[in-house]
This record gives C-alpha cells, sequence and structure tokens, in this order.
C-alpha cells in the first residue's frame, strides 16, 4: 500500500485519456482554460514506461463461452474518452490543496500489515522539481519496507493547477528482493510511451466525485471515488474532523479495492483493503512542510 495510486502493487496503474472539460466534469473543478502540450524538458534522465513483466494473455478457448464483463467499481464518467491536455501557465509552485498538502520538508511515517506481513511507509516532499510536460513538478520520495526490509523505493511527480487540483505527473518505481532490485515495472512518464497525467486529489472533493488518478493504457490505470465527506477518525498520531474517504480501484486489477482517508492540512491518514487483499497501515508521524 502507498499514499500513491497503487499500480506497482496491483499489477497495474489508473489510465486518463478524455478531454480536460470531461475531466473537470468528473472532478467537480473549474476551467483551465485554454491549454497546450509541452515536451518533456528535465536534468533527470527521462523515464522509459516498462511493461508488466508478468502479464500474460492465455490463448482463448475455441468452445468456452465468453464471460460477462463485470461492471466497473468506479465510473470516472468519461466513457473511456480521456486525453487531457495540460498548458503550464495553468499550474502554480505551491501544492497547498487541503487533502493532499505537499511542501518541501513534509514527512509521513505510516505502519500497519499488509497480507500478513509488517509494513512501513515513510514518505517523504523533496526540494527537488522535475519538468514533465513542461510543468515543474515537486518530487516526492516513497519508501515501503516490509518485514524490516526495503522493497520499494518509488519518486513520483505532482503538481497543482491554479484552481487546486492535484496532478498527478508519473513516478520512477523501484522495488527491491533482499535488498536487490528486481523491477522496475509500474514506472512512467506523462508524455513518454502515451501515458498521460490523472489527478490525484480533485480542489473540491464532493460525494460521489470520480477521476481517473494516471492513464497508460493497460498499464497505470487507477481510479478514485470520494464516498465519504465529514468525517472523524482517530490514528496513532491523532484524532481529525471533516475528513474525506475515496474507493481506490484499477480495471487491471479488479478484484481488488482499497479505501484511503483524508484529513484536511494532513493529507493521507489511514489506508486498508476491503477486498482482493488483507492489509491497512495508519499514520504513526507527520511534520509538516515548509
Amino acid at each position: 500500500m502507498s499514499i500513491t495510486p497503487n499500480n506497482r502493487r496491483s499489477g497495474g496503474t489508473p489510465a486518463r485519456s478524455t478531454t480536460l472539460a470531461l475531466v473537470l466534469a468528473a472532478v467537480g473543478a473549474g476551467s483551465l482554460g485554454a491549454c497546450t502540450s509541452a515536451g518533456v524538458s528535465s536534468s533527470e534522465p527521462p523515464v522509459t514506461p516498462v511493461a508488466s513483466e508478468s502479464r500474460q494473455t492465455p490463448a482463448p478457448s475455441e468452445t468456452a463461452a465468453p464471460s460477462p464483463t463485470p461492471a466497473p467499481v468506479i465510473d470516472p464518467g468519461d466513457g473511456g474518452n480521456y486525453a487531457p491536455v495540460l498548458d503550464p501557465a495553468d499550474f502554480v509552485d505551491r501544492i497547498d490543496n487541503p487533502y493532499l498538502p505537499l511542501s518541501p520538508g513534509a514527512r509521513w511515517v505510516y505502519e500497519g500489515t499488509s497480507d500478513g506481513a509488517t509494513e512501513r511507509i515513510v514518505v517523504t516532499v523533496t526540494d527537488k522539481r522535475r519538468t514533465i510536460l513542461g510543468i515543474s513538478a515537486i518530487v516526492v520520495r516513497d519508501t515501503v519496507s516490509t518485514d524490516g526490509q526495503v522493497t520499494e523505493d518509488t519518486y513520483d511527480w505532482f503538481a497543482q493547477d491554479r484552481d487546486g487540483n492535484v496532478w498527478y505527473l508519473g513516478e520512477s518505481v523501484k522495488d527491491f528482493e533482499n535488498g536487490v532490485l528486481t523491477s522496475t515495472a509500474g514506472s512512467w512518464e506523462a508524455g513518454v510511451g502515451g501515458a498521460v497525467p490523472g489527478i490525484v486529489m480533485p480542489a473540491k472533493p464532493g460525494l460521489g466525485t470520480a477521476y481517473r488518478q494516471e492513464f497508460w493504457l493497460g498499464e497505470a490505470e487507477d481510479m478514485a471515488e470520494v464516498i465519504d465527506v465529514g468525517g472523524t477518525r482517530t490514528v496513532p498520531e491523532g484524532s481529525y474532523n471533516a475528513t474525506i474517504t475515496t474507493r481506490d480501484w484499477t480495471p487491471l486489477a479488479a478484484e481488488v479495492i482499497e479505501e484511503k482517508v483524508y484529513a484536511p492540512g494532513v493529507g493521507l491518514i489511514a489506508e486498508s483493503h476491503v477486498a482482493g487483499g488483507e492489509g491497512a497501515v495508519a499514520l504513526v508521524q507527520f511534520r509538516s512542510g515548509t
């Protein structure tokens, strides 16, 4: 589990591909104005999306009847037509969305279990930035340890538009086993290989708001929907009011459903599996940034 969309843990990541108008209608946000697309510019090497290393499609049976397509757990309302085009002029330097504030120096520590193993997640907002599609994105490091060993070390890239929506522009993923790098599957960057950005936290997350968090067809198709607002939640770090809860899901691992709870001024405070797995983590330490 992670503070960010869960593509590498569920076998895929969310996909986004509708007009910007459809995106904003889905998230209940205002217009971003005229949008253009720019190329990737960064001092860091670009990420080459890596296809899933384990996905194999079995040959269809000539006699088997087709299985009915299950109804989606989340419908972002775009009919599968999602292709946002972002204008760098519509983005601001800071990320101060109340439910996902990402100020340099901020740090969250989560502890819990995942499928019977102990899990510790440390998320830190770095002072680094990366230019993606002409947008200056904040770099966030997300490190997962399982039973005391680092199993994932990821750099995520976020930016906020002037309306307050927080966009997810990609990630560089490294998975480890016994201290050895085993995979970079799940890495993607908006504008590379057909991957496009998504909204990871809407400016106005109202009840029933559904949105795509990322989109790279067949590899990254995470979605979320707000299922509760105005809640109260207590975790080891403290008690919080005015929380929102989201349901997170990807059609690439349709059996897995998670719920995440966010508190204003803090961000993610708890996460749990509700289907397709067992486990939960909660916030145990929080330090605000500058």
